[in-house]
Order: structure tokens, then C-alpha cells, then sequence
């Protein structure tokens, strides 16, 4: 990579170490505090559809936090060796419902690792034989777009069912939603990402993590005050943290290595999640332009991209061992190093390893799993939006005046909504032609709109005729999910 700008433009670069420590410490805080909210988001979104109680939430988080710093470190050592932090990604969120939608508990994990697992392998083999390079003129804005839009509203259903009542088998109501609560939520979300980010760089920073804070501090005195009954969903109970230990142990029941059991395979929901996989690839490609500029590098060759994508291959297989979830880029750490003009691979590095012993103290998991459900879902029911925003913003460098790709975006989007409700409806013993395999298969494919799009996407734009500037071909693209709403 060549420096294409003034290295005094930095603080520090891509090579500084800061000294004394504490400074070097201090500026890692700030990438942990700045991907704090999408690191917990996943696994609150997840654990109840899970059926998790409280104390195996707190080690889910645990689980998550070091699956990211452990992918971190893959990226900065073996992998692009940019500046760059590596996260749970939502891209795969489609996918892991499918898979908790046909199993449940520790056994969804299990399923969920083994098909992180074997896409981690296929990505390693991607990056790491520079074969990456030779997909990237197939993949264009026109099926990026609608891949990504369609993570945020395939998951509509989950940010609702964070809010609504919960129903026993009889329809008698167990749990009382609470919309009020999300409503404050997301009028927090607004207030201080769009009115007073700009005034104050405190809320730019951490907007969603502040809505967080106060929605939970509010319901918590009136949890405190009896004004919310603990059978409301917006009850904050404090009663799972007395039962998860201080340290994560190395072995034993719920260690840090397969908590949830060794994984199980699926052919059907490994194809499913690599469609995730290769959503996620793309945004990374977008991650590492972005960051190796704003450190003064130029325009990363494709070694490092091959490398980089290899690299998070590698970091969503170390978070299938821990028992967390696939990992990507995080952009919003690349907007905190243009912010702070802070570039140096130390202080990232620095980073993993405060995540790392983050997840160790699992009593910091069961806090953050107090946080109450209609809290959670305020939050997505914004997040969600804006990353099918951030996925339509795609389509802007394509040209949208053309029929051929007003079309096929439309029918993308349109599909990617009909044809999970389609295999929604389908008996538990469908098959294709009477081939069991080839049936799951098809289903696993079908019930997810991220890989009904991908798939689709691929084959339509590659197959009718478009000229490269009509399909977006040669722009550089900034789609990142995880780096917008956290």
C-alpha cells in the first residue's frame, strides 16, 4: 500500500505506538465504547428466541466480546493489517433465525457454530487464494442493495416481538408488552443522532448507546417505584445476575471453548449463512478502501483485501469456539479514527485485548442482559430501518433511471419477502422431487431474503445485458450495516 497522504494529517499512524501506555489505553476505550452497542445488539436480539434465561444471556454477550477481539487480532496480524475492528455482524442474523426457528436452546448454537464454521472455511479459501478479486466484478450494487436492505426488513417480525405481549398456548397473555417504552426509544435514537449529534460530539459518537442508557435508567426507577409490574416486559429484574460467576472458566460446563456443545452440521443451513457470508465479504471490501485512506494509505491492493477477507474467515471460526456469532468489519470505528486522526494498529490492537478480558468477567454480561426486551426492540425497530437504508443507499451508484435495474432491484426485494413467507407455510417433511436433501436445501435458501436475494441477484444481473456504468460496476462502495447503527 502506498501513503498517498500527509502523514501529519495524523495523530498517529498506521506504525506509532502512543506513549506512555495510559494514552494508548485510553484511546482503545474509545473503539470499545464505540462498538459497544452492535457487540451486545446480536446476542439480546437472539437470546430470546433462544429461550436463554438470564444467566446463559450474560455469557453469551461474555462469548461475544471475546469472538471479537479474537477476530480483531486475526485482522491486524494475519489478515489486511489495517486499523480496523472486527464485530458481530447482522448479516447473519436471516440465517440464524432459520436455524432457531427449526431447533432450539444450546442445540441452535450448536448448529449456528457448525455452519460459521464451515462458511469461515470457504471464506479463508476465498481470501487467502485471491480468488475475492475475480468475484468482485459479479457482484455489483444492483444485488448488494437489495441483500442488504432485506437484513434490516426480513427482521421486522423480531423488533416487534421484542415489544408485543407473549401468549401462552390458550392466547392468554403471560407478558405484557410495552410499546411506550420502545416509542421512547426510538425518540431518543432521533433526538440524538439527528438533532443534537450535530451540535454535541459526544451524542455523534454514541448515540445509540445513550438511548440505551436513559431508556434503561427510566425504566428502572419505575421498576424501583412499583409503577411497572413485573409482569411487564419492560420490568427491569436483576435476578439472573446472582446466579453467573465472576470469571469465565477455561474448562468445565459453559467454558469459554464450546459452551454451548460441539457444533453440529447442516448442509441446508451452511448454504443459507454463506449467502450471509458473502453479504458481509462485500461490506468488508467497502471497510478496507474507507480505512486505509483515512489512515493516509492509498487505495488497499488486492493482496490486502484477499488477505483481510482470509483473516475473517479465520475470526468467525475463533467465534464459533467461544460460542459466539460470525464477525465483520465495523465501520463505525473507522468514522472514530477520522474523528480522533488516531491510525495506529497498537491502539486497535490494544482494543481486542480489553474485549477479550471484558468477556472474561461474565458479571458484565449479566448486567447488560438486564436490559429490558421492549428497550431492545426500540432500538432495532430503528437500527433495522436504517440498515435497509444504508442497503438501498447502494443503489446510488448504479444507474436507478434504467428499467433493467428498477426491475430487477424491485423483484430482488419482492422475492426476498414473498418467498420466505412461501417456505414459511410449507410442511416440516417438503422435499424437491421427492429428494430429501436437495428439499432442505431449496428451504434453507428459500426461508431466508438475504440468500433469495443474493442468489437471485447474482444470476439476474450477471445474465441481462447492462452496460458497467448501468450497473454500478467500478464504484467505490460503502456498505456496512454494523458500521451505521452502533
Amino acid at each position: 500500500m502506498s501513503t498517498t497522504t500527509d502523514p501529519l494529517d495524523l495523530n498517529y499512524g498506521v506504525d506509532d505506538v502512543p506513549k506512555p501506555f495510559t494514552r494508548a489505553l485510553g484511546l482503545s476505550l474509545q473503539h470499545v465504547l464505540t462498538m459497544f452497542g452492535a457487540t451486545i445488539a446480536v446476542p439480546l436480539l437472539l437470546s430470546p428466541a433462544l429461550g436463554f434465561d438470564g444467566t446463559q444471556t450474560a455469557i453469551l454477550i461474555s462469548s461475544a466480546f471475546i469472538a471479537s477481539g479474537l477476530a480483531t487480532i486475526a485482522q491486524l496480524t494475519i489478515g489486511s493489517r489495517l486499523p480496523i475492528v472486527q464485530g458481530v455482524s447482522f448479516a447473519f442474523l436471516g440465517a440464524f433465525f432459520a436455524i432457531i426457528g427449526a431447533h432450539s436452546g444450546a442445540e441452535a448454537m450448536q448448529y449456528i457454530a457448525g455452519g460459521i464454521i464451515l462458511g469461515g472455511l470457504v471464506e479463508m479459501l476465498v481470501g487467502y487464494t485471491g480468488l475475492i478479486g475475480t468475484l468482485q466484478k459479479y457482484i455489483t450494487p444492483i444485488t448488494i442493495g437489495p441483500v442488504i436492505a432485506l437484513i434490516g426488513l426480513s427482521l421486522f417480525g423480531a423488533a416487534i416481538g421484542n415489544v408485543t405481549n407473549i401468549t401462552d398456548d390458550a392466547g392468554e397473555v403471560v407478558a405484557q408488552g410495552n410499546w411506550w417504552m420502545a416509542l421512547l426509544v426510538i425518540t431518543l435514537v432521533f433526538l440524538f443522532s439527528l438533532i443534537w449529534a450535530p451540535r454535541n460530539r459526544f451524542f455523534a459518537l454514541f448515540p445509540i448507546l445513550m438511548a440505551v442508557v436513559v431508556s434503561y435508567l427510566v425504566a428502572l426507577v419505575l421498576s424501583l417505584t412499583g409503577l411497572l409490574e413485573e409482569s411487564n416486559r419492560a420490568y427491569v429484574s436483576f435476578s439472573g445476575i446472582g446466579g453467573t460467576p465472576w470469571v469465565r472458566s477455561v474448562v468445565g460446563e459453559q467454558a469459554v471453548f464450546f459452551p454451548w456443545g460441539l457444533p453440529k452440521f447442516d448442509f441446508g443451513f451452511f448454504i443459507a449463512i454463506l449467502a450471509a457470508y458473502m453479504a458481509s465479504a462485500i461490506e468488508s471490501i467497502g471497510d478496507y478502501n474507507a480505512v486505509s485512506r483515512i489512515a493516509g494509505l492509498g487505495k488497499p491492493d488486492t493482496r490486502t483485501i484477499s488477505n483481510g477477507i482470509g483473516a475473517e474467515g479465520v475470526g468467525c471460526i475463533a467465534t464459533a469456539t467461544v460460542g459466539g456469532f460470525a464477525s465483520t468489519s465495523y465501520s463505525e470505528n473507522i468514522g472514530l479514527i477520522g474523528l480522533s486522526k488516531v491510525a495506529s494498529r497498537y491502539v486497535v490492537l490494544l482494543g481486542a485485548g480489553v474485549l477479550i478480558v471484558l468477556g472474561f468477567v461474565s458479571k458484565i454480561g449479566a448486567v447488560i442482559a438486564t436490559i429490558p426486551a421492549p428497550v431492545v426492540g426500540g432500538i432495532y425497530m430503528a437500527l433495522f430501518g436504517l440498515i435497509a437504508g444504508v442497503g438501498l443507499s447502494n443503489l446510488q451508484n448504479a444507474d436507478m433511471d434504467s428499467q433493467r435495474n428498477l426491475l430487477i432491484v424491485g423483484f430482488l426485494l419482492f422475492m426476498g419477502l414473498a418467498v420466505p413467507y412461501y417456505f414459511g407455510q410449507v410442511p416440516a417433511d417438503w422435499n424437491l422431487w421427492g429428494i430429501d436433501w436437495l428439499g432442505d436445501i431449496v428451504s434453507s435458501i428459500g426461508s431466508s431474503g438475504i440468500a433469495v436475494a443474493a442468489v437471485l441477484g447474482l444470476f439476474l444481473d450477471n445474465v441481462i445485458p447492462g452496460t458497467d456504468a448501468e450497473r454500478g460496476i467500478g464504484a467505490d462502495l460503502r456498505a456496512d450495516t454494523e458500521g451505521t447503527v452502533a
